[in-house]
């Protein structure tokens, strides 16, 4: 049973199948969200789908890629390759070094075959004959071996296209090599996400990101000390086109690195698809917005926020939502929820709307709350989210207070004595994608021979030509070849024309002249097996 088991795994049709059950079973990774990717997303979805969430979850779903089932398809495809590769291999090692297949005894069954009929002066003998057909074709690439020059009917066969095996081969071990590569970099990589503000610095620790995703054997050591400092943020947005305009042309990030504490500063660019190199990792531009900076004075008239606060922008217009939470604030905790445009316009009911992504007219315009934010008992919170149902309003375009609408240096002061709230400025950020994969490499080399592989065994083609030679009963030289392709090969017909005129060429002075002509060279016959 064991034996059979084994048989059946390491078939080419159940890694075929293993290998479709695989991109198959990552389908879920993309209709759900992932918890290593987002957890509040996955707790919010299974608090918004009570019946099905709960479920989802104990099929791991949710964790597709960690999951007892991804993994155990994953482990088979791997076992099942190893166990296929490498009895081929053996199997082809043995066949490149032995001698090609006897001749069959009837040549003329072959798919291609083919006649030669010498003239009764020619100097060529049988074995002559042979001979040269060996020359000919070793010329042409194939492994010959001349059999029976002691007999009456020597003969040679002769094979190639044993690239189109080995390319086979190296198709499927890069095929483990990738499945390899991508191991280690799950368990060896990771994955991290930050939002840099104009002149603000990122060193590469655990406590520096916005969101971490660690590989499964990923150890805080294999961080490279590394910063970034964001210096300018400029982004071109099209002024010429009339159907395009306003579109963004070009963002470009001019940053700050240093490779270690020690190490001497120097000026990178970093554009969307030109991501830098630094520390044996990449960062990519993933995103943009405007910061705005703002001022927080507390009932107490002490600073109580003071900074850029990131906006994140909804439209091509850099309309950006938000939120800031002013814990610290005296006697009661503030929080802040609105909108921000570069450039704010009002229409005739007064409602403003953003109408360029270039700062030319930047408007806050802001709610305000007082009361507990829920931060004191430590519970994770999303920063851009403010959960206003046990808040007291305080600014409201809906009640008789009205909202907040800022201008750069504005300054609105909150009702009940709580404070004030300051426009100082206006800076830009960036979020970037921060990656390490030890494997990328790997899976990259191994996907181009994989490839390659592809190619070889789509390409070349396995064929087995054999020529054999006799002497006719009336003295005539008589030459016989045939040709058989191992699969499928439409290109061996024009092979075995090709050989034709190889021997024609080889025997007779002018392939041309007819066979009866007793003053010339020879004479020649051939054709398929069909003709």
């Amino acid at each position: 049973m064991l034996r059979w088991a084994w048989t059946q795994l390491t078939s080419m049709r159940t890694a075929l199948f293993l290998l479709l059950l695989l991109a198959v079973a990552a389908v879920p990774g993309s209709l759900f969200p992932q918890r290593p990717a987002n957890p509040a997303v996955v707790t919010q979805y299974i608090q918004d789908n009570p019946a099905t969430g709960p479920w989802l979850d104990r099929f791991q779903l949710f964790d597709v890629y960690s999951s007892v089932w991804f993994s155990a398809i994953y482990l088979l495809l791997f076992i099942s390759l190893i166990g296929c590769v490498i009895p081929r291999a053996i199997q082809h090692w043995k066949a490149m070094r032995s001698q090609p297949p006897r001749t069959p005894r009837r040549l003329s069954r072959l798919p291609e075959y083919g006649a030669l009929a010498l003239d009764t002066g020619s100097p060529v003998t049988a074995v002559t004959a042979v001979e040269n057909a060996a020359r000919l074709l070793k010329r042409r690439g194939y492994r010959v071996e001349v059999r029976g020059t002691d007999t009456s009917m020597p003969s040679v066969g002769a094979e190639r296209g044993f690239l189109k095996e080995l390319g086979n081969l190296v198709f499927h071990v890069s095929l483990i090599g990738v499945l390899v590569s991508v191991a280690v970099g799950g368990l060896f990589g990771y994955r991290g996400q930050k939002v840099i503000v104009e002149g603000d610095s990122f060193v590469n620790t655990l406590v520096g990101y916005d969101n971490f995703s660690p590989g499964t054997n990923f150890s805080e050591t294999q961080l490279a000390p590394f910063s970034l400092q964001l210096d300018k943020f400029q982004v071109q947005f099209d002024r010429e086109s009339k159907t395009h305009y306003g579109q963004p042309l070009d963002f470009t990030a001019t940053m700050t690195t240093k490779d270690g504490p020690d190490a001497a500063p120097r000026p990178q660019t970093l554009k969307v698809n030109e991501p830098l190199e630094i520390g044996g990792t990449q960062v990519y531009l993933v995103g943009n917005g405007y910061a705005p900076v703002i001022t927080v004075r507390d009932g107490d008239g002490n600073i109580a926020h003071q900074g850029p606060v990131v906006s994140v922008p909804s439209d091509g217009a850099y309309t950006s939502t938000m939120v800031l939470k002013v814990p610290d604030a005296k006697p009661e905790q503030l929080g802040f929820v609105g909108l921000f445009l570069p450039t704010a316009l009002e229409n005739e009911k007064g409602v403003a709307f953003g109408s360029d992504p270039d700062p030319f007219n930047p408007r806050l315009y802001l709610n305000s709350y007082a009361g507990n934010l829920g931060l004191d008992k430590g519970d994770p919170k999303n920063v851009y989210v403010l959960d206003t149902t046990k808040l007291k309003v305080l600014n409201d375009r809906t009640q008789k207070s009205g909202g907040i609408v800022l201008g750069p240096k504005e300054t609105f002061t909150l009702p009940d004595g709580l404070g004030t709230i300051t426009f100082d400025g206006l800076k830009r950020y960036v979020a970037l994608d921060i990656t390490s994969d030890p494997g990328q490499g790997g899976a990259l080399l191994f996907s181009t021979l994989a490839l390659a592989g592809l190619c070889a065994s789509l390409f070349i083609g396995r064929r087995r030509v054999w020529v054999r030679a006799g002497t006719h009963p009336d003295g005539r030289t008589m030459v016989e070849w045939a040709l058989l392709a191992r699969g499928e090969d439409h290109r061996l017909a024009a092979e075995a024309t090709a050989i034709r005129k190889l021997l024609e060429k080889e025997w007779l002075a002018r392939p041309d002249r007819p066979a009866d002509n007793s003053k010339k060279a020879g004479a020649a016959s051939s054709g398929t097996k069909n003709s």
